[in-house]
């Protein structure tokens, strides 16, 4: 485990796990060992790479742990493990990966049909989590899925995400990240969601998950890049979805935000068209056309 302090505006790159998670070819460990390489070599420093969930239920995350074996390890590179239990959880720890990445469902309806429980289950199993992480040394994550909205039960008040922060955050999370799970978020509700985060848990480090369903991601995305330093998700091409969640299109895509982000002075130490090579790539090997378009237009000045 490196457990780097991740300082400063930064990428995060989900698409070897959130990017396929809802795609209908399977990959093969090979393949996924391959691209998340690809990933390494473009530049990127943080991956979400494997998920410990039920390879009965999402087969396309399958072979987690033959992945996390498989892959290349370097100082520089924190590979990032998706748990929703305690069971994943020491799957994780068994494949030694750099951080773990857990799940609170924001409403009831998503929770039941994500994580198999309630919301006040899923904070209970937080709890547990973030207390065996501790003892392990582990750069721990909390994510907070449809923060902005769910897709059965509507609108998300940004009162109730807080108050779901302020609970969490007693836990001592090294990272809070606010997920926009099904693309339905604005930047007022990016700004209502920081300034809440700031208020409930100061010194927790903040990360971002927006998906572009509505064309909102990019927006959203340089709006709390502009409210201070965070670690923004995003997925090679722009694929990516939820299983459990109608409708839900990609991730913001990784080439198009660092654009964005270099463009914006930030020097994110990424290879936009290496990263556009690599989705070129993983877009043939689902068979799937690549959302993203940094590929097709290239950077400016050319």
């Amino acid at each position: 485990m490196t457990n780097t302090t991740h300082a400063g505006t930064h990428v995060v790159e989900v698409g070897p796990r959130d990017g396929l998670q809802n795609e209908r070819t399977a990959l093969s460990v090979d393949t996924k060992v391959d691209f998340i390489t690809r990933a390494v070599d473009a530049g990127m420093r943080r991956i979400e790479a494997v998920s410990f969930v039920n390879p009965k239920r999402v087969p396309q995350m399958a072979g987690a742990e033959e992945v996390m074996a498989a892959l290349p390890r370097r100082d520089d590179v924190d590979y990032i493990g998706l748990v929703l239990n305690e069971r994943g959880l020491e799957r994780a720890l068994a494949a030694d990966v750099d951080e773990v990445n857990v799940v609170v469902v924001c409403s009831d309806e998503f929770s039941q049909r994500n994580q198999g429980c309630d919301v006040e289950e899923g904070l209970a199993r937080w709890k547990r989590i973030a207390a065996e992480s501790r003892a392990a040394g582990m750069f721990t994550t909390v994510t907070f899925a449809v923060s902005f909205g769910c897709p059965f039960s509507g609108e998300m008040p940004a009162e109730r995400v807080i108050d779901l922060m302020a609970r969490v955050a007693e836990s001592g999370p090294d990272e809070i990240a606010i997920a926009d799970t099904i693309g339905v978020g604005v930047p007022a509700q990016v700004r209502a969601l920081h300034a809440g985060a700031r208020r409930v848990a100061p010194d927790v480090a903040l990360r971002w998950h927006f998906h572009n369903t509505r064309n909102t991601g990019y927006a959203n995305a340089l709006t709390a890049f502009d409210l201070g330093d965070c670690a923004l998700d995003a997925s090679i091409g722009g694929f990516g979805g939820c299983p459990f969640a109608p409708n839900a299109t990609g991730n913001i895509a990784t080439e198009d935000l660092n654009y964005a982000l270099q463009r914006s002075g930030v020097d994110t130490g990424i290879d936009g068209a290496a990263i556009a090579d690599a989705a070129t790539w993983i877009g043939a090997q689902l068979d799937s056309p690549v959302p993203a378009l940094f590929g097709r237009a290239g950077p400016f000045p050319s």
